[in-house]
């Protein structure tokens, strides 16, 4: 990688703040997906919560192919004069926010089942696999051509959770404030307010990817990457990297972790808890500690701690707070939402520093390798997200399915009861895992990290 271009502006607040914008941009269709579309299509849609857990989970082969070469994509694509990762934000936000959409579209609520879940499949393989593959890498290898500073690179990262957490708190407060009504006493999802939901999303998606494309600047220039293509030994590199692999466990249990959360608070806040509104404040408590708690301290703490043993204590902490809450049970709704926000201080403070880590991983594999191949290894690992996703998804689906959840036994006592203690089961078990993938598979301690950053920079002078 060559030498940071000063013919650009300095490094400053309209590249964080633009950063931010991406994943703002990002997550408006993520987070939706990630919240709401097995609901969706669960309640309005009335396919099998385990239809579409498996559906989702097995779209995920066609990831393991688009991921991996979009990443080859960009890290074989010459620069142009806005950059090599830029030009993809504004090719492709229109694509991913429509594909988005066209996944809630509540007006085939009455069309055949066989029919309704070809939608769910093309949409939903259109939206994740392809469109949003083709922008969410390119924007996350961006970091690296943004600055070569370690510190820089940290508060990209802190800004790009800032940006997912507004998503978080615009999509996981407005939305069932919104999408939710009451029939014969039982809070229910809209289907035609969600798709109403779901375009508006789209649009403000576009919006902030613009915004991103506009105000980032790419100042360190990443040269096409033009080795042969050898894919056993890119395979192999990439199966013998231990930061990799440690990072890739770690996230895809965190997702189990956190997106079980979210995607089990749709369904405990209105059936077992009787309460639409409680969902809202929830989702309104957890995003502010990531942006009060987590935001100023995080890239303070990883300084002085380490990235890595940072969010290994928070994960746990994690963990514990929910073991209290199944044990305690709480009946008051508000009570619960305070667990749920404590212990979204764990997830936060690993959100919040993980993207700096995966530049570090990217750093470790040139220190070993000598090749920059950003794309590549932010490719293979946002594939493991979509993994995570896809099993959170799967699991919600398919334990929903074991305790008789369906639309006709949503509200029955036995079944509610269940959804509770599975609110409680999915984070303890994901947390605790995810702090065991760090402390015995994650290498990238402290004292690594700068070893690495020292010896980058003596290689380019």
């Amino acid at each position: 990688m060559a030498k940071q271009n000063t013919s650009v502006q300095p490094f400053g607040m309209k590249d964080k703040v633009g950063y931010m914008f991406g994943d703002f941009g990002n997550d408006f269709t993520f987070i939706l997906s990630s919240m709401f579309m097995m609901k969706f299509y669960t309640d309005v849609m009335g396919i099998s919560a385990g239809v579409v857990g498996i559906l989702m989970m097995a779209a995920r082969f066609v990831d393991a192919v688009t991921d991996v070469t979009m990443g080859q994509i960009v890290d074989r694509s010459k620069p142009t004069k806005d950059g090599k990762f830029r030009p993809w934000l504004k090719r492709m936000c229109g694509p991913v926010a429509i594909a988005s959409f066209l996944i809630y579209q509540s007006a085939f609520a009455n069309m055949a089942y066989g029919f309704k879940v070809v939608w769910m499949v093309v949409t939903y393989l259109l939206w994740g696999s392809i469109f949003y593959t083709s922008i969410n890498i390119p924007y996350g290898s961006m970091a690296s051509a943004i600055s070569s500073d370690p510190k820089d690179r940290a508060e990209l990262s802190t800004w790009r959770t800032i940006g997912a957490t507004l998503a978080g708190m615009v999509i996981g407060v407005g939305t069932p404030m919104v999408a939710y009504v009451t029939v014969e006493g039982n809070t229910v999802l809209s289907g035609s307010r969600m798709t109403i939901i779901a375009g508006v999303f789209s649009v403000c998606a576009i919006i902030c990817y613009l915004l991103c494309y506009n105000l980032v600047r790419e100042r360190v220039p990443v040269a096409a990457n033009n080795q042969k293509l050898d894919v056993g030994k890119m395979l192999k590199s990439l199966v013998t990297n231990r930061a990799l692999l440690g990072i890739i466990a770690a996230a895809i249990l965190l997702l189990l972790a956190q997106l079980g959360m979210s995607g089990m608070s749709g369904y405990v806040y209105p059936n077992y808890y009787g309460s639409g509104s409680a969902q809202s404040l929830s989702s309104l408590t957890s995003n502010v500690v990531i942006l009060v708690v987590c935001a100023p301290f995080a890239a303070k703490l990883a300084a002085k701690f380490g990235k890595k043993e940072l969010s290994a204590v928070s994960c746990l902490l994690s963990a514990v707070i929910y073991t209290i809450c199944l044990i305690i049970k709480p009946a008051n709704v508000n009570v619960y939402i305070v667990f749920y926000t404590v212990a979204y201080i764990g997830t936060g403070f690993f959100n919040t520093v993980i993207w700096a880590m995966i530049t570090d991983v990217i750093d470790d594999s040139e220190v070993k390798n000598g090749i920059r191949e950003d794309g590549t290894i932010y490719a293979v690992y946002s594939f493991a997200r979509k993994v995570g996703q896809a099993l959170s998804s799967g699991m919600v689906g398919g334990l929903l399915s074991l305790i008789g959840y369906t639309q006709a036994t949503a509200f029955d006592p036995a079944v509610t009861e269940g959804i509770f203690k599975m609110s409680c089961i999915i984070p303890i078990i994901g947390f605790a895992a995810v702090a065991l993938a760090l402390i015995f598979i994650y290498p990238l301690n402290k004292k690594r990290v700068e070893e690495n950053t020292a010896e980058l920079a003596r290689r380019r002078g």
